[in-house]
C-alpha cells in the first residue's frame, strides 16, 4: 500500500444499477468501506431496487440510497436521461460533497465532478458482443455508445478493472486508459460455506443472457446423471420470459437462499462465453463447489488449476467434465476444495483494501495542501474542460 493511501475519504459518492453482478458488488465494498469508517452514498440509476435490496442496503452502516430513474447508458435511446442524470448526480455531489466519486460505468467518469473520479470497468457492451456474436458490434448502431466509453475511460483520474484480461479488452477497444490498474471483486467467506453436498449441478446467472451461455446447460441436461438447477432471471430487457427446457429453474433467489443452495451442490457449472470477473463462481468456489467454467481469459486468469474449463461451444465436452464429476466423488470433493482455497484469495477484506489504495493515491494526487497544489491546479483545468462540452453555457466560475 502506497504512503498516500494512509489519507482515506470520509464519504464517497458510488454510482450503480440494481439489476446484476454491480450491485452486489458495490454493497459489498460499501459494507467493508464502513469497517474502516468510510461512508458511502449510492447513486441507483435505472430501475429502482426493489424492497429486499432496499432492506440489504438498509444493512450497510453509513450508506445513503439515492435513486434517478434514468436510462442506462447501454440502452436505447439513452441521450435525453444521461443529460438529466448528469445535472442529478452534479447536484448531489455538490450536496453530498464527496472525497472521491466512483463510477461504476463510464459516461459519468467524464462528467465536470470536482471530487477525482474513480472509473470501474465492469463489462461494456462491444466486449460483450465481440464474445457472444464472435464479430464486433455493428458501428453505426452502437458509435455514440463507443465514443461515451471512450471518453469516460480517458477523462476517468484512474480506471480499475476486475481482472487484467478485462483491462486489455479496455485497451484494444477503446485505447488504453491513461490511470489503470486492475482490483479483483471480493465476497466475505463468512457468507458462503460448504455443507453435506447433494447430488446435482447448480449455475447462476441472467437465464436469457446468451453470455451466460447457460442454453448449453439446458441442451447437455438430458444425458446427465444428475438434475441441474439453475436460479436467475429468465426475462431479459424486452420483458420476454425465455424459461429453460430441461433445467429446474429456481426463480431469482434472495442472497441467503442461494448461498444455501451453494452449500449444498456438489458442482457449479457456468460455461460463459463472456464474464469479466463472475461473482457467482466466486460465491460457489467459497462454498466448497467443484467448478466447471467457459474456457474464456477471464476466468482462466481467476481459476486455472482450480477448476475445469470447457469451451463455451463444445457442449459434448461440458456434458462430459459433468458426467466424470458425477462419476467420481473424490475428484468432485477435491476440485471443490481446490477452488474454495484459490477463493480466499478473493476475499471483501482485500478488495475493500485495495479500493482504500486506490482513493487514498486520487487524494494523494488532488489534495488541497501545498503538495498537491500544481496537481490541483490541472485538476480543474481538466475538469473546466469537461465543462466546457456537455454545458456550453454555463458558467466557468462555479467550479473554482
Amino acid at each position: 500500500m502506497s504512503g498516500r493511501a494512509a489519507r482515506r475519504p470520509a464519504r464517497v459518492l458510488m454510482t450503480a444499477d440494481a439489476v446484476g453482478g454491480v450491485w452486489d458488488y458495490a454493497l459489498e465494498l460499501a459494507r467493508g468501506l464502513a469497517r474502516h469508517g468510510v461512508a458511502t452514498t449510492l447513486a441507483v440509476m435505472g430501475d429502482a431496487p426493489d424492497a429486499s435490496r432496499r432492506a440489504a442496503a438498509g444493512r450497510v452502516p453509513g450508506l445513503v440510497l439515492e435513486h434517478g430513474a434514468f436510462r442506462l447508458e447501454w440502452m436505447a435511446d439513452p441521450e435525453e436521461d444521461l443529460r438529466r442524470a448528469a445535472d442529478w448526480l452534479l447536484d448531489l455531489e455538490r450536496r453530498v460533497r464527496p472525497d472521491v466519486v466512483h463510477v461504476n460505468g463510464y459516461a459519468q467518469a467524464a462528467l465536470p465532478f470536482r471530487a477525482p473520479v474513480l472509473c470501474v470497468a465492469h463489462s461494456c457492451v462491444l466486449s460483450w458482443w465481440r464474445a457472444v456474436h464472435g464479430h464486433d458490434a455493428p458501428a453505426r448502431e452502437w458509435a455514440a455508445y463507443a465514443a461515451r466509453v471512450a471518453e469516460g475511460l480517458r477523462m476517468a483520474d484512474l480506471v480499475v478493472a476486475p481482472t487484467a484480461a478485462m483491462l486489455g479488452v479496455l485497451g484494444d477497444l477503446y485505447g488504453p486508459p491513461p490511470r489503470r490498474r486492475v482490483i479483483h471483486n471480493g465476497r466475505d467467506p463468512a457468507l458462503y460455506r460448504p455443507r453435506p453436498k447433494g447430488a446435482y449441478v447448480l449455475s447462476a446467472g441472467r437465464v436469457w443472457d446468451a453470455a451466460k451461455n447457460i442454453a448449453a446447460l439446458d441442451a447437455v441436461a438430458p444425458r446427465l446423471p444428475w438434475p441441474v438447477l439453475v436460479a436467475g432471471d429468465i426475462r431479459g430487457p424486452d420483458g420476454v420470459p425465455r424459461p429453460p427446457r430441461h433445467l429446474r429453474h429456481l426463480g431469482r433467489l434472495p442472497s441467503a437462499a442461494l448461498a444455501g443452495r451453494l452449500g449444498r451442490a456438489a458442482v457449479f457449472a457456468l460455461p460463459a462465453r463472456y464474464e469479466p470477473f463472475g461473482l457467482a463462481a466466486l460465491e460457489a468456489a467459497l462454498s466448497g463447489c467443484a467448478l466447471v467454467l467457459g474456457d474464456v481469459p477471464t476466468l482462466r486468469e481467476l481459476w486455472d488449476g482450480a477448476a475445469l474449463f470447457v469451451a463455451p461451444d463444445d457442449r459434448h465436452g461440458l456434458a462430459t467434465a459433468l458426467e466424470a464429476l458425477a462419476a467420481d466423488p473424490g475428484r468432485t470433493r477435491a476440485l471443490g476444495a481446490l477452488a474454495r482455497r484459490r477463493a480466499h484469495a478473493y476475499t471483501a477484506n482485500r478488495m475493500t483494501l485495495c479500493y482504500l489504495d486506490a482513493y487514498g493515491d486520487l487524494l494523494g494526487g488532488f489534495g488541497r495542501d501545498g503538495a498537491g497544489l500544481e496537481c490541483e491546479s490541472r485538476f480543474k483545468v481538466k475538469r473546466l474542460e469537461q465543462d466546457s462540452r456537455f454545458w456550453p453555457d454555463r458558467p466557468k466560475a462555479i467550479l473554482l
